[in-house]
């Protein structure tokens, strides 16, 4: 039987809301002003509470707490060998695993700080990445040695002697850097020394953006919004505890990894179940086999699960609670469906962000009701600029109108910014609703809706204009999802000569049922022209950053030109897709063809 929604306006939404919100507060202790807790001290409490509680599950290997903790002494011990003391940071470059776990958590124990680079990441951006964080040493996995040396000589201040390497007992490469192994395995069972308790201002980690439009910036996570974010999702989205077990195949490196699989983890009691990488073919198999009964989605994970064939344990599981964010409301309803699903609480947050919100209700579509503090402001979508009245003040959005999603600074809705004082600047805007004020701004449109519910509507520029009107990718994605033997649409704007704005283009990856001119009578028919994609490409596979989000910014720059892809190309010429060549290409080009 399919799950019931209740409306936004019902009295059922608003008791979850409530609830959800009194589950979060009850946590306070754990991360006001001046607490002294950690992640390192969640995890000795829990080592106490529960030693021989599932802590760590991954591929077949199972920790309790007090393994995990004995683990992460040992991993403390040998970073103290090494120097590394309160206020370091130790770069991290290391696959989902317990190594990667017992790494970073040790670093808490001794006040230090991990840096958590991106594992997809190379070159220059992987450089960049390292040398912003100014670590003192670097573990790198030996799954990622070789890229990492070959970026190391552009990463001025550290030595090949400050890097070492963590084996990876199912990768049999040869390391040529000094083993950290050696240096836990000599440690044995010592203890690192004890060191005094520090308070939730202290960093725990740092978080790279994406840098999906440019070189990633390091988001600085303290303890307080460690503990916050985890209390968030451990206890008022999951409501785990001990016996229960968080499936996670997201990167650690990510915040919904970190905060709602790791952290939830350490705050609930509640085990975790790692996957080095997701796969959509296997995500049954480990469900069962963990015996999960929460999980962390992203992006558009959910939709590669419901391409997938069906699966004789897709329903017989253990799941009950699913949280995340990127869940189109086009597929929320058969998701839940098919796999028997009962709860899914979409969530909406930014890693250095100061309010994220929650739709408890589970009400299709929505991320939640506006807490206070948050308001929807009117802006150009392209380029993100509010807009302001003679006063200089903000204009708010109304109910049915789209905006610009920002959340006030002060008291505990902290703004801990990036290592880069410059980029944290620019991400703060000033006299929003009254001089002095100060407020962050997230980057996102959402819709406003009535009772002050909101949606993901898109980023700032991934909108983009055409024909005089405003075009969401977002919104024409979910269109073409809906079109015969579609399983995923990227849509983005490209410049065509002549023309002003951006035209729509959409890659496609499609199964056996599509046909180009089945596709062409359902955009027509689905679409006004302004939305209509004039470009379209067919893929076998799409392209995503390491956190399945859609790869836009390669696909901008190869735009329609036939001689930068062998991907097959087609033009929408007035209700009818054709092959776009090189002739058709340089027509275009000259102005000879049109878009009409």
């Amino acid at each position: 039987m399919a799950p019931s929604h209740p409306s936004p306006t019902s009295f059922a939404a608003r008791r979850a809301q409530l609830a959800g919100l009194a589950r979060l507060a009850a946590c306070i202790p754990l991360f006001r002003p001046g607490a002294t807790w950690t992640t390192a001290r969640l995890l000795a409490r829990n080592a106490r509470r529960d030693p021989d509680g599932l802590a760590l599950a991954f591929e077949e290997r199972r920790y309790a707490w007090s393994e995990m903790d004995r683990e992460v002494d040992r991993y403390a011990a040998a970073f103290e060998r090494l120097g590394v003391g309160p206020g370091d940071a130790v770069a991290l470059l290391v696959d989902n695993r317990p190594e990667y776990v017992f790494a970073m958590t040790a670093l808490a124990r001794l006040r230090a700080t991990s840096a958590l680079v991106n594992t997809g990441i190379s070159g220059a951006g992987l450089a960049h990445a390292v040398r912003v964080g100014r670590p003192r040493k670097v573990v790198v996995g030996v799954e990622h040695e070789a890229k990492l040396l070959d970026a190391l000589g552009d990463v001025d201040g550290l030595a090949r002697d400050d890097v070492l390497s963590l084996a990876d007992p199912g990768h049999d490469a040869r390391s040529a850097l000094a083993s950290f192994d050696a240096l836990v395995a000599a440690r044995g069972s010592e203890r690192p020394r004890a060191t005094p308790d520090g308070d939730v201002s202290q960093h725990f980690t740092y978080i790279y953006t994406s840098g999906t439009t440019g070189l990633p910036k390091a988001a600085i996570i303290t303890h307080a919004r460690m503990l916050t974010a985890s209390s968030l999702f451990g206890r008022a989205i999951f409501e785990a505890g001990p016996g229960d077990v968080i499936y996670c195949a997201l990167p650690l490196y990510h915040s919904s990894a970190m905060f709602a699989g790791l952290g939830a983890s350490l705050v609930t009691g509640a085990g975790l179940a790692l996957r080095r990488k997701f796969s959509a073919s296997r995500f049954w198999d480990d469900v069962r086999a963990f015996g999960a009964t929460r999980f962390v989605y992203i992006g558009e994970l959910c939709r590669y699960l419901l391409n997938q064939p069906a699966h004789p344990g897709e329903r017989d599981h253990r799941l009950r609670i699913a949280t995340g964010n990127g869940l189109r409301p086009d597929i929320w309803e058969r998701f839940q469906e098919r796999f028997a699903i009962p709860l899914v609480r979409e969530f909406y947050g930014a890693t250095e962000g100061v309010a994220p919100t929650v739709n408890f209700a589970g009400i299709p579509g929505m991320v939640g009701r506006l807490m206070p503090g948050q308001v929807v402001l009117r802006c150009d979508p392209e380029t993100g600029e509010v807009a302001r009245d003679g006063a200089g003040r903000c204009a708010r959005a109304r109910p049915g109108e789209t905006g610009l999603l920002a959340m006030r600074i002060g008291g505990i809705a902290k703004f801990d910014g990036y290592l880069d004082e410059k980029a944290s600047r620019k991400k703060v805007l000033a006299d929003v609703l009254a001089p002095g004020d100060r407020y962050f701004d997230s980057g996102d449109l959402v819709a406003l809706h009535g009772g002050g519910w909101i949606s993901f509507a898109d980023r700032i520029g991934d909108t983009f204009r055409w024909k005089g009107e405003n075009v969401s990718t977002n919104e024409v994605a979910e269109a073409l999802n809906r079109a015969k033997g579609v399983l995923e649409a990227n849509v983005y704007g490209v410049e065509v000569p002549g023309a002003e704005g951006r035209a729509g283009m959409a890659s496609l990856h499609v199964d056996e049922a599509f046909s180009i001119q089945g596709f062409a009578d359902h955009v027509v028919h689905a679409l006004p022209v302004y939305q209509r994609p004039y470009f379209v490409r067919l893929q076998r596979d799409m392209r995503i950053t390491g956190t399945f989000k859609h790869q836009k910014v390669d696909y901008r720059r190869e735009g329609y030109d036939p001689s930068r892809t062998s991907d097959p190309l087609y033009f929408l010429d007035a209700d009818a897709y054709v092959p776009l060549d090189a002739r058709l290409f340089d027509s275009i080009q000259r102005g000879e063809t049109t878009l009409r």
